[in-house]
Protein backbone atom coordinates (compact mmCIF):
# COMPACT_ATOMS: atom_id res chain seq x y z
CA UNK A 1 0.00 0.00 0.00
CA UNK A 2 1.37 3.16 -0.92
CA UNK A 3 1.65 6.04 1.61
CA UNK A 4 -1.32 8.25 -0.10
CA UNK A 5 -3.55 5.27 0.09
CA UNK A 6 -2.44 4.91 3.70
CA UNK A 7 -3.77 8.60 4.13
CA UNK A 8 -6.98 8.53 3.05
CA UNK A 9 -7.80 5.43 4.08
CA UNK A 10 -10.05 4.96 7.07
CA UNK A 11 -8.04 4.98 10.48
CA UNK A 12 -5.06 6.44 8.55
CA UNK A 13 -5.62 9.38 11.46
CA UNK A 14 -2.71 8.30 13.54
CA UNK A 15 -0.27 7.74 10.64
CA UNK A 16 -0.52 10.91 9.26
CA UNK A 17 -0.29 12.10 13.14
CA UNK A 18 2.57 10.15 14.14
CA UNK A 19 3.98 11.41 10.48
CA UNK A 20 3.16 15.40 11.88
CA UNK A 21 5.11 14.50 15.10
CA UNK A 22 7.43 13.00 13.30
CA UNK A 23 8.49 15.81 11.36
CA UNK A 24 8.20 18.51 14.67
CA UNK A 25 10.54 16.74 15.95
CA UNK A 26 12.73 17.09 12.99
CA UNK A 27 12.50 20.68 13.37
CA UNK A 28 13.09 21.05 16.90
CA UNK A 29 16.00 19.18 17.29
CA UNK A 30 17.46 20.96 13.87
CA UNK A 31 16.62 24.49 14.85
CA UNK A 32 18.25 23.45 18.45
CA UNK A 33 21.39 22.19 16.68
CA UNK A 34 21.59 25.13 14.67
CA UNK A 35 20.89 27.72 17.32
CA UNK A 36 23.77 25.79 19.89
CA UNK A 37 26.37 25.70 17.15
CA UNK A 38 26.08 29.50 16.45
CA UNK A 39 26.23 29.97 20.00
CA UNK A 40 28.92 27.23 20.68
CA UNK A 41 31.26 30.02 18.24
CA UNK A 42 30.15 33.13 20.22
CA UNK A 43 31.18 30.57 23.93
CA UNK A 44 34.51 29.66 22.65
CA UNK A 45 35.26 33.15 21.58
CA UNK A 46 34.33 34.43 25.08
CA UNK A 47 35.76 31.61 27.23
CA UNK A 48 39.14 31.32 24.96
CA UNK A 49 39.14 35.44 25.78
CA UNK A 50 38.69 35.40 29.32
CA UNK A 51 41.34 32.93 29.90
CA UNK A 52 43.81 34.66 27.72
CA UNK A 53 42.58 37.81 29.90
CA UNK A 54 40.44 39.67 26.57
CA UNK A 55 37.04 40.40 26.46
CA UNK A 56 36.49 38.22 23.27
CA UNK A 57 33.55 39.30 21.04
CA UNK A 58 32.12 42.74 22.43
CA UNK A 59 30.65 44.90 20.26
CA UNK A 60 27.84 43.80 17.84
CA UNK A 61 24.77 43.46 20.42
CA UNK A 62 24.82 43.34 23.92
CA UNK A 63 27.83 42.01 25.36
CA UNK A 64 28.46 40.98 21.59
CA UNK A 65 25.71 38.15 21.83
CA UNK A 66 25.03 39.12 17.91
CA UNK A 67 28.52 38.42 16.54
CA UNK A 68 27.26 34.80 15.58
CA UNK A 69 24.66 36.06 13.63
CA UNK A 70 26.62 39.25 12.33
CA UNK A 71 29.38 36.35 11.42
CA UNK A 72 26.35 34.48 9.61
CA UNK A 73 25.57 37.47 7.37
CA UNK A 74 28.69 38.06 6.44
CA UNK A 75 29.39 34.37 5.17
CA UNK A 76 26.29 33.92 3.24
CA UNK A 77 26.97 37.30 1.25
CA UNK A 78 30.85 36.52 0.70
CA UNK A 79 31.99 35.66 -2.66
CA UNK A 80 32.04 31.82 -3.85
CA UNK A 81 35.20 31.66 -4.99
CA UNK A 82 36.27 28.15 -6.79
CA UNK A 83 39.79 27.34 -8.05
CA UNK A 84 39.72 27.33 -12.26
CA UNK A 85 41.13 23.29 -11.89
CA UNK A 86 39.46 22.31 -8.90
CA UNK A 87 37.03 18.89 -9.52
CA UNK A 88 33.93 21.14 -9.32
CA UNK A 89 30.85 18.47 -8.97
CA UNK A 90 32.53 17.10 -5.55
CA UNK A 91 33.91 20.70 -4.93
CA UNK A 92 30.04 21.77 -4.34
CA UNK A 93 29.38 18.28 -2.98
CA UNK A 94 32.02 18.19 -0.07
CA UNK A 95 30.90 20.88 2.50
CA UNK A 96 27.62 19.17 2.15
CA UNK A 97 28.48 15.65 3.09
CA UNK A 98 30.37 17.02 6.02
CA UNK A 99 27.82 18.74 7.29
CA UNK A 100 24.80 16.33 6.45
CA UNK A 101 26.31 13.63 8.07
CA UNK A 102 27.13 15.31 11.26
CA UNK A 103 23.44 16.58 11.55
CA UNK A 104 22.08 13.33 10.60
CA UNK A 105 24.08 11.70 13.63
CA UNK A 106 21.56 13.90 16.05
CA UNK A 107 18.22 12.02 14.65
CA UNK A 108 19.48 8.74 17.21
CA UNK A 109 20.62 11.09 20.34
CA UNK A 110 17.47 10.88 23.28
CA UNK A 111 17.59 14.04 24.52
CA UNK A 112 15.38 12.85 27.64
CA UNK A 113 12.46 10.11 27.94
CA UNK A 114 10.98 9.13 24.91
CA UNK A 115 11.96 12.44 22.79
CA UNK A 116 13.78 10.79 20.06
CA UNK A 117 13.49 11.21 16.28
CA UNK A 118 14.67 7.28 15.61
CA UNK A 119 14.37 5.08 18.36
CA UNK A 120 16.37 2.42 16.56
CA UNK A 121 18.23 -0.96 18.31
CA UNK A 122 21.49 -0.19 16.52
CA UNK A 123 21.96 3.68 17.69
CA UNK A 124 25.91 3.60 18.51
CA UNK A 125 26.89 1.83 14.92
CA UNK A 126 24.42 4.79 13.19
CA UNK A 127 26.67 7.17 15.32
CA UNK A 128 29.72 5.18 13.73
CA UNK A 129 28.69 5.13 10.32
CA UNK A 130 27.49 9.45 10.02
CA UNK A 131 31.07 9.67 11.91
CA UNK A 132 33.08 7.90 8.67
CA UNK A 133 30.56 9.01 6.10
CA UNK A 134 31.77 12.30 7.12
CA UNK A 135 35.37 11.77 6.79
CA UNK A 136 34.44 11.55 3.05
CA UNK A 137 33.44 15.04 2.92
CA UNK A 138 37.13 16.04 4.88
CA UNK A 139 38.91 13.68 2.49
CA UNK A 140 36.64 14.89 -1.01
CA UNK A 141 37.26 18.51 -0.31
CA UNK A 142 40.97 17.96 0.19
CA UNK A 143 41.08 15.99 -3.02
CA UNK A 144 39.18 18.24 -5.50
CA UNK A 145 40.52 21.65 -4.21
CA UNK A 146 43.42 20.89 -6.65
CA UNK A 147 45.74 22.21 -4.03
CA UNK A 148 48.48 20.47 -2.08
CA UNK A 149 47.64 21.80 1.27
CA UNK A 150 44.21 20.62 1.12
CA UNK A 151 45.33 17.15 -0.12
CA UNK A 152 47.92 17.06 2.78
CA UNK A 153 44.72 18.10 5.37
CA UNK A 154 42.44 15.53 3.61
CA UNK A 155 45.18 12.82 4.09
CA UNK A 156 46.08 13.55 7.54
CA UNK A 157 42.18 13.63 8.63
CA UNK A 158 41.65 10.58 6.87
CA UNK A 159 44.81 8.45 8.26
CA UNK A 160 43.18 9.69 11.37
CA UNK A 161 40.04 8.83 11.34
CA UNK A 162 40.56 5.98 10.63
CA UNK A 163 42.95 5.86 13.71
CA UNK A 164 40.98 7.14 16.46
CA UNK A 165 37.58 5.64 15.04
CA UNK A 166 38.69 2.31 16.15
CA UNK A 167 39.89 3.51 19.42
CA UNK A 168 36.58 5.62 19.95
CA UNK A 169 34.44 2.11 19.18
CA UNK A 170 36.42 -0.06 21.56
CA UNK A 171 36.01 2.64 24.64
CA UNK A 172 32.60 1.84 23.88
CA UNK A 173 32.16 -1.39 23.73
CA UNK A 174 32.34 -1.84 27.38
CA UNK A 175 29.25 0.47 27.52
CA UNK A 176 27.66 -1.78 25.23
CA UNK A 177 28.79 -4.82 27.28
CA UNK A 178 27.56 -3.36 30.75
CA UNK A 179 24.03 -1.78 28.75
CA UNK A 180 23.02 -5.14 26.97
CA UNK A 181 22.08 -2.91 24.50
CA UNK A 182 23.55 -0.87 21.19
CA UNK A 183 19.97 1.38 21.95
CA UNK A 184 20.88 4.58 23.27
CA UNK A 185 18.08 4.95 25.53
CA UNK A 186 18.72 1.48 26.51
CA UNK A 187 22.25 3.04 27.42
CA UNK A 188 20.29 5.65 29.48
CA UNK A 189 18.34 3.26 31.45
CA UNK A 190 20.82 0.97 32.21
CA UNK A 191 22.55 4.36 34.36
CA UNK A 192 19.62 4.31 36.92
CA UNK A 193 21.91 3.24 39.77
CA UNK A 194 25.09 4.99 38.89
CA UNK A 195 26.88 6.79 35.48
CA UNK A 196 28.94 4.65 33.56
CA UNK A 197 31.57 7.01 33.61
CA UNK A 198 32.78 5.69 37.03
CA UNK A 199 32.90 1.68 36.50
CA UNK A 200 33.93 2.66 32.72
CA UNK A 201 36.91 5.31 34.33
CA UNK A 202 39.17 3.81 31.27
CA UNK A 203 37.28 3.61 29.09
CA UNK A 204 35.88 7.21 29.46
CA UNK A 205 39.08 9.07 29.12
CA UNK A 206 39.80 6.98 26.13
CA UNK A 207 36.61 7.83 24.30
CA UNK A 208 37.72 11.57 25.48
CA UNK A 209 41.29 11.76 23.75
CA UNK A 210 39.86 9.88 20.59
CA UNK A 211 36.68 12.58 20.50
CA UNK A 212 39.38 15.53 20.09
CA UNK A 213 40.79 13.67 16.85
CA UNK A 214 37.14 13.07 15.98
CA UNK A 215 36.38 16.23 15.34
CA UNK A 216 40.10 17.71 14.62
CA UNK A 217 40.07 19.67 17.80
CA UNK A 218 43.17 21.02 19.33
CA UNK A 219 45.79 19.39 20.30
CA UNK A 220 45.07 17.32 17.22
CA UNK A 221 43.95 19.20 14.62
CA UNK A 222 46.47 17.98 12.25
CA UNK A 223 43.99 18.04 9.25
CA UNK A 224 43.76 21.60 9.29
CA UNK A 225 47.05 23.26 10.97
CA UNK A 226 47.34 26.77 10.33
CA UNK A 227 50.99 26.83 10.72
CA UNK A 228 51.73 24.00 8.73
CA UNK A 229 48.69 23.74 5.68
CA UNK A 230 47.61 26.81 5.31
CA UNK A 231 43.56 26.30 6.82
CA UNK A 232 44.19 22.46 5.90
CA UNK A 233 41.22 20.65 3.66
CA UNK A 234 39.11 23.96 3.48
CA UNK A 235 42.16 25.95 2.34
CA UNK A 236 40.13 26.89 -1.00
CA UNK A 237 36.71 27.09 0.19
CA UNK A 238 34.86 30.62 0.93
CA UNK A 239 31.22 32.09 1.28
CA UNK A 240 28.61 29.55 1.97
CA UNK A 241 30.92 26.45 1.44
CA UNK A 242 33.11 27.54 4.38
CA UNK A 243 30.37 27.81 6.44
CA UNK A 244 29.29 24.55 6.12
CA UNK A 245 32.42 22.78 7.21
CA UNK A 246 32.02 25.02 10.59
CA UNK A 247 28.82 24.46 10.86
CA UNK A 248 29.69 20.40 10.59
CA UNK A 249 32.85 20.78 13.06
CA UNK A 250 30.94 22.46 15.79
CA UNK A 251 27.87 19.77 15.16
CA UNK A 252 30.03 17.27 15.78
CA UNK A 253 31.76 18.58 18.64
CA UNK A 254 28.25 19.07 20.12
CA UNK A 255 27.25 15.46 18.51
CA UNK A 256 30.11 13.87 20.69
CA UNK A 257 29.50 15.56 23.77
CA UNK A 258 25.80 14.04 23.56
CA UNK A 259 27.58 10.79 22.85
CA UNK A 260 29.68 11.33 25.91
CA UNK A 261 26.41 12.12 27.72
CA UNK A 262 24.46 9.15 26.68
CA UNK A 263 26.95 6.53 27.49
CA UNK A 264 29.30 7.79 29.87
CA UNK A 265 27.54 10.49 32.35
CA UNK A 266 23.84 9.23 32.30
CA UNK A 267 21.92 10.97 29.47
CA UNK A 268 18.93 13.29 30.81
CA UNK A 269 18.60 10.88 34.23
CA UNK A 270 20.19 11.79 37.89
CA UNK A 271 21.67 8.36 39.62
CA UNK A 272 19.29 6.73 42.17
CA UNK A 273 21.12 7.66 44.97
CA UNK A 274 19.60 11.48 44.51
CA UNK A 275 15.91 10.21 42.95
CA UNK A 276 15.60 8.36 46.82
CA UNK A 277 16.96 11.22 48.69
CA UNK A 278 14.98 13.82 46.78
CA UNK A 279 11.76 12.27 46.20
CA UNK A 280 10.32 15.27 44.33
CA UNK A 281 12.68 14.89 41.85
CA UNK A 282 10.53 12.46 39.70
CA UNK A 283 7.65 14.75 39.75
CA UNK A 284 9.63 17.30 37.64
CA UNK A 285 8.87 18.10 34.30
CA UNK A 286 9.97 17.31 31.25
CA UNK A 287 11.97 20.77 30.24
CA UNK A 288 14.09 20.08 33.75
CA UNK A 289 15.31 16.86 32.31
CA UNK A 290 16.28 18.42 28.77
CA UNK A 291 18.13 20.95 30.95
CA UNK A 292 19.93 18.36 33.02
CA UNK A 293 21.17 17.36 29.64
CA UNK A 294 22.10 20.18 28.25
CA UNK A 295 24.29 21.28 31.25
CA UNK A 296 26.21 18.04 30.99
CA UNK A 297 26.35 18.48 27.16
CA UNK A 298 28.20 21.65 27.64
CA UNK A 299 30.15 20.73 30.36
CA UNK A 300 31.71 18.82 28.31
CA UNK A 301 31.67 21.51 25.52
CA UNK A 302 33.73 23.46 27.65
CA UNK A 303 36.37 20.53 27.86
CA UNK A 304 37.05 21.23 23.88
CA UNK A 305 37.70 25.12 24.91
CA UNK A 306 39.51 24.60 27.64
CA UNK A 307 42.03 22.31 26.39
CA UNK A 308 41.98 24.28 23.21
CA UNK A 309 43.31 27.33 24.77
CA UNK A 310 46.07 25.29 27.29
CA UNK A 311 47.86 22.33 25.38
CA UNK A 312 49.94 22.82 21.99
CA UNK A 313 49.04 20.65 19.09
CA UNK A 314 50.75 17.18 18.46
CA UNK A 315 53.71 15.98 16.08
CA UNK A 316 52.00 14.33 13.54
CA UNK A 317 53.84 10.63 14.12
CA UNK A 318 52.54 11.46 17.86
CA UNK A 319 49.36 11.81 16.82
CA UNK A 320 49.36 8.25 15.73
CA UNK A 321 51.35 6.62 18.29
CA UNK A 322 49.03 7.72 21.22
CA UNK A 323 46.60 6.29 19.07
CA UNK A 324 48.25 2.90 17.93
CA UNK A 325 50.52 2.13 20.64
CA UNK A 326 48.00 3.68 23.55
CA UNK A 327 44.59 4.07 23.09
CA UNK A 328 43.72 1.00 21.39
CA UNK A 329 45.70 -1.53 23.27
CA UNK A 330 44.38 0.22 26.62
CA UNK A 331 41.00 -0.34 25.26
CA UNK A 332 40.92 -3.61 24.02
CA UNK A 333 42.52 -4.29 27.80
CA UNK A 334 39.22 -2.23 29.33
CA UNK A 335 37.17 -5.01 27.22
CA UNK A 336 38.88 -7.75 28.40
CA UNK A 337 38.40 -6.22 32.03
CA UNK A 338 34.63 -5.30 31.38
CA UNK A 339 33.69 -8.68 30.42
CA UNK A 340 35.42 -11.05 32.94
CA UNK A 341 34.05 -9.15 35.89
CA UNK A 342 30.16 -8.99 34.12
CA UNK A 343 31.08 -13.14 33.28
CA UNK A 344 32.24 -13.48 37.76
CA UNK A 345 29.14 -11.65 38.70
CA UNK A 346 26.93 -13.39 36.43
CA UNK A 347 28.43 -16.62 37.73
CA UNK A 348 28.31 -15.07 41.44
CA UNK A 349 24.31 -14.38 41.16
Amino acid sequence: MSVLEMIVTPGSVDFVMNIGIIFLKIAVVIAAALLHVAYATYWERKVIGHMQVRLGPIEVGPHGLLQPIADGVKLFFKEDIIPANADKPLFYLAPVIFFIAALSSLSVVPFFNDFVIANINIGLLFLFAMSSLGAYGIVLAGWSSNSKYAFLGGLRSASQVISYEIAMGLSLVGVMIMAGSLNLSDIVRAQQQYWFAIPQFLGFCIFVVAAFAETNRLPFDLPEAESELVAGYFTEYSGFRFALFFLGEYTGMIMMSSIATVCFLGGWTVPKFFMDLLPFLSGLPSFVWVAVFLVKVYAFMFLFYWVRATLPRYRYDQLMSIGWKVLIPLALLNIIITASVKVVIRGLV
